[in-house]
């Protein structure tokens, strides 16, 4: 099979991303506070979903968490456990639960959200020259458009390509 152009160069861009992704985003837990806090990544993210779109059911957070049912059911036992969320019967539908953040439970994920900005506003300022603040914007452009890539449909985008 015929190397593609440019495939082997992305795929090493790839992994570069993919190791520097990793790097920052233990810098981020570290630096906001994250790890004092007990609680897992998974279970964080929850939380955080539970502060921004609460009201709301398990199967929705389980959608936007990406996670099965049961995974969901775990994460919420803890953070029931701890206090820092509580749960209601939907008054529209009576055989659903409504979870709701506890007024701590939103006071920590702001502290959290907080320590990654300012980590990361401090970073910018110490690391990225006036000059360069151009190309971190379209860094982040960048990055914005990968995340919203979709699914992997099957379709080889080099197939037929010699």
């Amino acid at each position: 099979m015929t190397e593609i152009p440019g495939t082997q160069q992305s795929a090493a861009t790839a992994q570069r991303l993919h190791d520097a992704m990793k790097r920052l985003r233990a810098r981020l837990r570290a630096e906001s506070g994250q790890h004092a806090t007990g609680l897992t990544l998974t279970q964080l993210g929850v939380l955080a979903s539970v502060v921004r779109e609460g009201p709301v059911t398990a199967a929705r957070l389980a959608a936007l968490e990406h996670v099965s049912a049961q995974s969901i059911a775990q994460s919420l036992a803890v953070l029931k456990a701890a206090g820092l969320i509580h749960s209601e019967q939907d008054p529209r539908d009576g055989r659903k639960k409504l979870m709701s953040p506890d007024p701590t439970a939103t006071a920590l994920v702001d502290k959290l959200l907080t320590g990654r900005a300012t980590f990361l506003a401090r970073a910018i300022d110490q690391v990225v020259a006036p000059h360069e603040r151009a190309d971190m914007e379209k860094a982040v452009e960048l990055l914005e458009r990968l995340a919203a890539v979709g699914p992997y449909d099957g379709v080889d985008p080099y197939d037929g390509v010699i």
